[in-house]
């Protein structure tokens, strides 16, 4: 019975999660967009990066963040920090390669009550801006690499 009620949670967490993600598709082998994708995020700090599997991971970036007002009221939390990580797959389906990017982005702050629960990190929307710059250089890699860049 748990089960049952757990599923549509489940089920509407995991596409919560995704929401954000960019998905781009080159005519390219795998190993020249896997080495595109890692030489646009050099500047970040990688956590984890397993090319058989096709998965990289950057470490959080703490960072100020907009002002988010929540509430019906739009009231301010505890500051403005954020916090942001790249989560990026690379997959190869014959001689087209795709890449979806994914920013996971949150903001610390107090969201009613005064239990435990209340202060902590949620999540916001990803950065526009960094989605934009993130696809723009590796759009520029991929055709530095002499591949095409689908639309």
């Amino acid at each position: 019975m748990r089960a049952l009620f757990l599923l549509p949670l489940l089920t509407v967490t995991a596409c919560a999660s995704l929401s954000g993600s960019r998905d781009h598709t080159f005519s390219c082998s795998y190993d020249t967009v896997w080495d595109a994708t890692v030489e646009t995020i050099k500047d970040y700090s990688i956590t984890s990066e397993n090319k058989s599997n096709g998965t990289i991971e950057t470490a959080w970036i703490e960072m100020e963040g907009k002002r988010r007002p929540y509430g019906l009221f739009g009231r301010e939390g505890f500051g403005n920090r954020e916090r942001a990580r790249l989560t990026i797959t690379v997959k190869n389906d014959n001689n087209l390669s795709s890449v979806n990017v994914l920013e996971t982005r949150q903001r610390w702050h107090a969201r009613g009550g005064v239990t435990q629960q209340s202060t902590k990190w949620w999540p916001v929307e990803p950065s526009e801006e960094v989605m934009e710059e993130i696809t723009d250089k590796l759009n520029t890699q991929i055709k530095e690499k002499g591949c095409r860049v689908h639309p």
